[in-house]
């Protein structure tokens, strides 16, 4: 071709033009304008960022609640804890800052009997606790019911127990879920050893058909039975909401009505004895994704997950490998926030369950988890003990300077009787009886002040 148009362009230089024009036609490929791009750039949602830099505040005091909580009466000298901070993290003498920007959740005081500085939990701390671990035993049964719908939403009915137990939080389990979920419920669940790879397994018993109904499958039929919209429209379709900033072009809006409309395979639906060779499988095995992740975070407590732990079940639910790439093309269902540990942590939100930074749909250990939040964002100045260790100090410089009004005053006297002038006993002693007056009423005051502050606290 590239021949005969070099030899053609000297006898016809006009018709070479359509020629060069016909071939560029026939050999670039056909356009995607009218799909999903595979590349996007991540459009920041600031609501979701600044709920994740309180997290990941959380985060680190979980961490000293746990340390502090492990020790004998569940308090740790300052020094100790300096020390022990170092195994999760924390540099030297960063420690001891970091709990005193948090005086709502610990407390430090001076030890009665060896006279250093111990820390320990305030009441109101210990009072969250006592609340997430009510809330915690109290959703058991619902527990049960999400464990059970997570391991329907594998291929082979089985899931690893080392990859629940990673994400036991996020799913509302407890720290003993294999004796308090799986092994109280033998009728659901069965524990076993793999031959082949010695990994501890949980398999689902018998699947529940009531049960393989996905949450967006609740919401198509919810939004069907109130607006009256279209069944034709809505049976396939996500709840898509853009983050603000994202740009929507003429054919983006046409992709995405077209992925919307196109059918898949529900992700508790066996696709075994199915061909998934063919182009027009592939984008139903592509949209089931969506559609397996959007089940997935449903069934966390919170609604978020991390992108690492959605990896652990990647293998056992058809997940693609590039699990970020493959989430950013879908901006409007899910948001990955980078804030917390560096960058290195990406937390996946489910975009229609928040509104304005709080879940649309609370439950109690949810809202157990945001007391603790709540206590990590109280201004410090509105704690009492500060205003306690404020005083102690300014006691300390008023004694001081009392010592030093008196040695004046004395001194003052001494030179006075030099010079002859005789001084009334009785001015003398009510001078002398008004400072030691003022100094006992003082110090009586700062210790019912203290006492009374204590019992409070």
């Amino acid at each position: 071709m590239q021949t005969f148009t070099s030899r053609a362009s000297k006898l016809f230089p006009s018709k070479v033009q359509h020629l060069w024009i016909l071939q560029t036609i026939l050999t670039r490929p056909m356009s995607q304008s009218t799909s999903i791009p595979r590349k996007q750039i991540r459009v920041r949602d600031h609501g979701y960022d600044d709920y994740m830099e309180v997290e990941k505040k959380v985060r680190k005091v979980l961490k000293f609640q746990d340390l502090i909580l492990s020790q004998p009466n569940s308090m740790l000298s300052v020094s100790r804890l300096d020390m022990l901070s170092r195994r999760i993290g924390f540099k030297q003498f960063e420690a001891g800052r970091f709990i005193l920007k948090f005086p709502h959740v610990f407390e430090v005081f001076d030890h009665p009997v060896q006279r250093i500085l111990y820390c320990r939990l305030t009441r109101k701390a210990i009072s969250q606790i006592d609340q997430e671990s009510r809330a915690l035993l109290a959703q058991i049964p619902d527990a049960v019911t999400r464990l059970r719908k997570l391991v329907m939403l594998s291929n082979t009915g089985r899931l690893r127990l080392e990859h629940v137990r990673i994400a036991r939080k996020e799913f509302g389990l407890p720290d003993d879920f294999e004796y308090s979920v799986i092994l109280k419920h033998p009728q659901f669940f069965r524990l076993f050893d793999a031959d082949e790879t010695r990994n501890k397994y949980i398999e689902i018993v018998e699947k529940d058909r009531n049960l393989a109904v996905c949450v967006i499958d609740r919401e198509r039929e919810k939004e069907y039975r109130e607006k009256g919209v279209d069944a034709e429209n809505i049976r396939f379709s996500f709840i898509v909401n853009f983050p603000p900033g994202f740009k929507i072009g003429k054919y983006y809006k046409i992709a995405v009505w077209k992925w919307q409309r196109l059918p898949y395979w529900s992700p508790y639906e066996d696709i075994s004895g199915y061909d998934l060779r063919s182009l027009e499988a592939q984008k139903r095995m592509e949209k089931r994704a969506v559609a397996m992740i959007h089940e997935l975070v449903s069934l966390t407590v919170e609604k978020k997950i991390t992108l690492e732990r959605i990896a652990h079940f990647r293998m056992a639910m058809n997940l693609p490998k590039k699990l970020k790439e493959f989430l950013l093309q879908h901006q409007g269902i899910f948001y990955i926030s980078t804030r917390g540990n560096h960058g290195k942590l990406h937390t996946v939100f489910l975009r229609e369950a928040y509104k304005k930074g709080e879940l649309v749909e609370p439950n109690d250990l949810y809202l157990a988890r945001r007391k603790l939040a709540e206590l990590v964002l109280l201004s410090p100045r509105k704690v009492k003990r500060d205003k306690e260790l404020v005083n102690y100090r300014r006691d300390g410089e008023e004694d001081e300077r009392k010592s030093f009004k008196f040695e004046d005053d004395f001194e003052a006297r001494e030179n006075v009787k030099r010079d002859g002038v005789i001084l009334e006993d009785s001015d003398g002693d009510d001078d002398l009886k008004d400072v030691s007056d003022y100094s006992d009423e003082d110090n009586d005051c700062n210790v019912s002040e203290s006492e009374n502050s204590c019992v409070t606290e």
